[in-house]
């Protein structure tokens, strides 16, 4: 099953410095037939004004992970963390039993971002903050895992779920395969370009969600970006 979810017909919210579409019910946008897609729970496409951003807010229970697509990020928590992290890197906080941060756009020009939410395993445990950066040509045409709670996916920046994010680039024409697994739910969402996947087309920012499919086959009808989520 491979259920379409095109941009524009997300939910979504205008603040004024951030303009914000939301794959599943989040904040004012509220559809209870969309709270999830398995242990997924929020994937929001954030576009930030520069010099503007999230102030200090706090967080319990959940994997947040921040896909920056545009621009940077600049991250300082409760912990003493801080960071900036730039386009095509990745961020994740293991908010546990609570920390504060704020998400700051300090650049001159507009930030985007993809921020998704990931029940994790168990509640509690102590918060923890990490980002890296990902050389671009290492997901040149095959995906490379950014963040995992998978074992064996040691290489990635760890979160406390039974979860993969994964990315990868593909040239227009080529084709990218990804194993998925039964019973496991994905979602992807084209990050940049147009991408057909097991024959569903979608265009940039839309969304697939998908269950019950052994094997993910996603070609690029032009060159395209993708971000995806792999979970039980």
């Amino acid at each position: 099953m491979i259920e379409h979810r095109p941009f524009e017909r997300l939910g979504g919210a205008n603040h004024g410095w951030l303009y914000a579409k939301h794959h599943f019910s989040f904040g004012s946008y509220y559809d209870p037939s969309n709270m999830g897609w398995g242990p997924i729970r929020v994937w929001n496409d954030d576009e930030i004004a520069p010099n503007t951003g999230f102030p200090p807010h706090p967080h319990a229970d959940m994997e947040i992970i921040t896909y920056v697509r545009t621009g940077a990020i600049t991250h300082k928590d409760s912990l003493g963390n801080q960071g900036r992290t730039e386009a095509g890197d990745v961020q994740v906080m293991s908010a546990g039993v609570g920390i504060r941060h704020s998400e700051y756009n300090l650049e001159p020009e507009t930030t985007t971002i993809f921020q998704i939410w990931i029940e994790p395993r168990t509640r509690g445990g102590a918060p923890a903050w990490s980002a890296r950066p990902f050389p671009k040509e290492d997901r040149a045409g095959r995906f490379i895992t950014l963040a995992s709670g998978l074992e064996g996916d040691n290489d990635a920046l760890p979160i406390r779920s039974d979860a993969r994010v994964a990315g990868a680039t593909i040239k227009a024409g080529e084709r990218v395969d990804y194993g998925l697994g039964a019973g496991r739910y994905a979602y992807l969402v084209a990050a940049i370009g147009a991408v057909e996947v097991n024959g569903v087309r979608l265009e940039a920012r839309d969304g697939a969600a998908i269950r019950d499919v052994e094997i993910l086959s996603i070609k690029a009808v032009e060159d395209a970006e993708v971000i995806l989520v792999d979970s039980a």
